[in-house]
């Protein structure tokens, strides 16, 4: 099982800070923290004093794909800095998405978010603008191949990549290139299909799937007290249109939800996204992560010194694996599409 949280701190006190939150986290041993998305500042500038209080947590850059050149560069960057534990957590650019009509909402009152040039499209997440996401992302993963190969970056890794694909729509760029696929689902049955369909596009693109771990993306509220196990109380995700599911309940409500999803194969981990920062990742991680280290569900340490150790991204595919095929993508700069032996180490 991976856990990982959200350390922005949006109408938090002055006292509170990302560092404080991921050091937090660190201690519940989750797999990483992702900070950014929600303005200024820079979110890779933003984690360097993260980094430098931490020692063994992942850091995800949550920025936009098409809005900032030198991501790539600065994330690489970041990650020599703290030792393999950087990431970039890639979102559509604001441009990409759209709320339908406005008030356009599939059954449960989801927000469905559709391409400008195509508002019949569907989906549950948000989608990519016409190809621009793709070339940068492929781009990004040339840049840190060429830096490994120079010798200023880590020879045996790369920073970890990314998606979000809970939109059908990204779903190919995320099974061709990334590590982390992020889903909003409201039900373990929609976040297994999104799974399934993950993992099969990987395959096609010549990945292996094992390779590409799918997070539940969930917002959490743990202000209330505990539902229990009552017939009808069993703690579900609801619906909150463009900010997506919401849980809302008790740490034990929501360690009985995480151990549920993922005994049933729906994902392999996930990301929680604390409504009031400081409130809830406290009762997050000394609540629902100390009693999944109870029940034996869920590490007591880190496994090991860099974010894809922890991922279980360090070790070789199985097996030779064919290069990402890039038909119908559009196309980066000139060189070489990045092969598979790009995710994870590259030695055994």
């Amino acid at each position: 099982m991976h856990l990982a949280a959200a350390i922005d701190c949006p109408g938090e006190p002055p006292a509170t800070t990302p560092t404080e939150l991921a050091r937090l986290a660190e201690r519940g041993a989750l797999d990483f923290v992702t900070l950014g998305g929600n303005g200024p500042p820079d979110a890779v500038e933003a984690l360097a004093p993260v980094a430098r209080a931490t020692d063994r947590i992942g850091l995800l850059a949550v920025a936009s794909a098409g809005t900032r050149p030198g991501t790539a560069v600065d994330v690489a960057a970041l990650d020599q800095a703290s030792r393999g534990r950087a990431g970039w957590a890639v979102v559509a650019p604001a441009g990409a998405m759209t709320v339908a009509g406005g008030a356009d909402r599939t059954g449960g009152g989801r927000v469905r978010f559709t391409r400008a040039a195509d508002r019949g499209e569907g989906g549950g997440g948000r989608t990519w603008a016409a190809g621009s996401a793709e070339a940068e992302i492929a781009a990004a993963v040339r840049i840190w191949e060429s830096l490994r190969e120079a010798g200023a970056s880590p020879p045996d890794c790369r920073p970890v990549l990314a998606l979000d694909a809970s939109a059908p729509t990204a779903r190919r760029t995320a099974a061709g290139f990334a590590d982390l696929a992020f889903v909003q689902a409201v039900t373990p049955e929609e976040a297994h299909r999104a799974r399934d369909d993950l993992r099969t596009l990987a395959a096609r693109a010549g990945r292996d799937a094992d390779r590409l771990l799918v997070f539940a993306d969930l917002a959490v509220d743990l202000g209330s007290g505990e539902l229990g196990q009552e017939p009808g109380t069993a703690p579900v995700p609801v619906a909150d249109g463009a900010a997506g599911p919401l849980f809302c309940g008790g740490p034990v409500d929501l360690a009985d939800l995480v151990a549920q999803w993922h005994g049933s194969g729906a994902v392999d981990g996930f990301r929680i996204r604390p409504v009031e920062p400081t409130r809830d990742l406290e009762r997050f991680v000394n609540g629902t992560v100390a009693l999944l280290q109870h029940r034996g569900l869920f590490r007591t340490f880190h496994p090991g010194a860099t974010l894809r150790e922890h991922l279980g991204l360090h070790r070789p595919p199985r097996g030779p694996v064919a290069p990402v095929p890039t038909a119908g993508l559009i196309p980066g700069p000139t060189g070489p599409h990045p092969s598979s032996e790009a995710y994870g180490r590259l030695g055994s």
